[in-house]
């Protein structure tokens, strides 16, 4: 059976209730979210194989998260536990014309302080056929984005293929490297790209062909910069860029663009209205798409299967994408209706 093996933080996130601001009541919800377990959790539910490769605390906190990731069949037998804490985040979802807002308490987690020499990556790659990494991972710390390089290039010795979604986060770098520096050399060792036009310029330091980052997103002028990231780094054999039409924090239009085989693939655009949780909807993407390369052999149904999967996720509560395969093949094939399923 094929692996999908995720390496990053899983984080305690607390946010408050409802569109609360944040302590606006004394309340907040915690639940536990972070996006490289966002995808192993997403692929576990379709039916594919995940392991979660991280850095936990010894403590209940780390215990707890474990568990439940292990009630999402998710494989924890790889996770480090370590002296140290979790990070944390703060979540207050937006509503109308207020943007939601994240506050970072990630300082000093025991992933930061991780080594190559912690984890067993013969066992973590056993059976394997993706690494999935993000840019977040590499943004805590200088060990954190040694210890990235590092399992990248040991799934790279055990001919695992990877994908890395960018996900370029300004409040995070702040150890005195730029992603750019530091996210080239990981990005000369992966298979799949997702990332979008502030990504790439960002993370890799690449002038945009085109202006893709006013009004109305056209799918087609996302070509030329797509074919740019594979000139540059002709390692990458696919790329993806997810096309979020924000008309307020609770209406979105939500499409997505893969570029492989010299190809342009696009996909149909949903109108997303009264959205309950964003967060993690690029992760639900990342995670359909793996699972779409793997069970199907069509670059566009691959692609449909992860615009309808991260859709969906903006229905779902928390970080999560509780949903299943059977759910999202019904979206895809029309049934976007919201009606009782009797």
């Amino acid at each position: 059976m094929s692996y999908i093996v995720g390496f990053g933080e899983l984080m305690l996130r607390l946010s408050a209730p409802n569109y609360e601001r944040l302590f606006q009541s004394p309340e907040l919800i915690a639940t536990f979210g972070g996006g490289e377990a966002n995808v192993c959790v997403s692929c576990a539910r379709f039916g594919l194989p995940s392991r979660f490769l991280s850095a936990f605390p010894k403590n209940a906190l780390g215990e707890k998260a474990a568990e439940l990731l292990r009630g999402q069949n998710v494989d924890t037998s790889c996770i480090y536990w370590g002296e140290g804490r979790l990070g944390v985040y703060f979540l207050e979802k937006g509503a109308n014309q207020r943007g939601s807002t994240v506050i970072y308490d990630r300082d000093d987690s025991v992933i930061s302080h991780a080594k190559p020499a912690d984890f067993d990556f013969d066992k973590a790659f056993q059976n394997a056929e993706w690494l999935h990494i993000s840019g977040i991972t590499p943004a805590l710390s200088q060990d954190a984005a040694d210890l990235t390089l590092s399992v990248v290039l040991e799934a790279k010795k055990r001919n695992v293929k990877v994908s890395c979604d960018l996900n370029y986060r300004k409040k995070l770098w702040a150890y005195g490297k730029k992603a750019s520096d530091i996210m080239p050399n990981i990005v000369k060792n992966v298979d799949l790209l997702i990332a979008n036009e502030e990504d790439i310029q960002l993370s890799l330091g690449m002038e945009l062909a085109a202006d893709v980052t006013k009004g109305h997103l056209e799918p087609q002028n996302y070509k030329p910069l797509l074919q740019d990231v594979l000139r540059q780094y002709p390692n990458v054999k696919a790329v993806a860029t997810t096309l979020r039409e924000s008309i307020n924090a609770n209406h979105n239009n939500w499409s997505a663009v893969l570029y492989q085989n010299e190809t342009l693939y696009i996909s149909k655009k949903y109108m997303i209205t009264n959205i309950v949780d964003r967060v993690g909807g690029g992760d639900s993407f990342a995670a359909a798409l793996l699972s779409g390369l793997h069970f199907f052999d069509d670059p566009q149904k691959s692609l449909e299967f992860a615009v309808a999967a991260s859709c969906l996720k903006h229905s779902i509560e928390g970080d999560w994408n509780l949903v299943s395969k059977k759910e999202v093949l019904a979206l895809m094939d029309g049934d976007g209706s919201g009606r009782v399923q009797r």
